[in-house]
């Protein structure tokens, strides 16, 4: 298995992008593609009290295939962050370790970045330093063609048919697990705020994903 994977940058991305990545010490974070549509680059699932709910952030500026990536720009004057993190409290406020991240969450937020690559940057940062990732992140400076070393581009998605790179997920306790049993594969961000740190444990316990294509 190569060192290193080059992967898409998601928003918030769910459980089997981080058991991927967790495989390896250097992650490469694709920066060089273009927007590609149907992907977690700008969506994520969480559990909420009505179940599994879709947070989607809309886009405006380059949110066409064949858009650099890093040019891809949130669309403005909408409600969007406002929605999204009240979702956030409305699953999460009983959650053991809600109250410890709120702060620093709410304050994403409140302050996003314009573009969508460095919004999903900064939270990807974030939720990594929590969940105590061992290995470092890079960005791509050159496109590198499908096929290559160690290339796990668009392997998770959320297609249920998707395999997710053979991803078995494991249950661990969930807010609303008593209505609802336990949903795999939600963003990592319900990971870290029902288990708090105990959940690189979750991670690393995982099965490993195939070879690299």
């Amino acid at each position: 298995m190569p060192h290193r994977i080059l992967i898409e940058l998601p928003y918030l991305p769910p459980v089997s992008w981080c058991a991927l990545i967790w495989r390896f010490p250097v992650v490469r974070l694709e920066a060089c593609e273009h927007y590609q549509k149907g992907s977690w680059r700008n969506r994520c699932h969480i559990a909420g009290p009505n179940g599994l709910q879709r947070l989607s952030i809309p886009l405006y500026q380059g949110k066409h295939q064949q858009t650099d990536i890093r040019a891809v720009h949130i669309a403005p004057n909408e409600q969007w962050a406002l929605h999204h993190w009240r979702s956030i409290q409305t699953a999460y406020g009983n959650a053991p370790f809600f109250d410890h991240y709120r702060d620093t969450l709410q304050h994403f937020f409140e302050t996003p970045n314009p573009t969508l690559f460095d919004f999903n940057l900064r939270l990807l940062e974030w939720l990594l330093r929590q969940l105590g990732f061992p290995g470092t992140l890079e960005l791509s400076t050159t496109y590198e063609p499908p096929g290559c070393p160690g290339d796990y581009r668009n392997a998770i998605r959320p297609n249920p048919d998707c395999p997710n790179a053979g991803f078995v997920p494991s249950p661990y306790p969930q807010v609303f697990a008593d209505r609802y049993g336990f949903l795999p594969n939600l963003s990592a961000l319900d990971l870290l705020l029902c288990a708090g740190k105990q959940g690189k444990g979750y991670i690393k316990c995982i099965s490993p994903p195939p070879a690299a294509k």
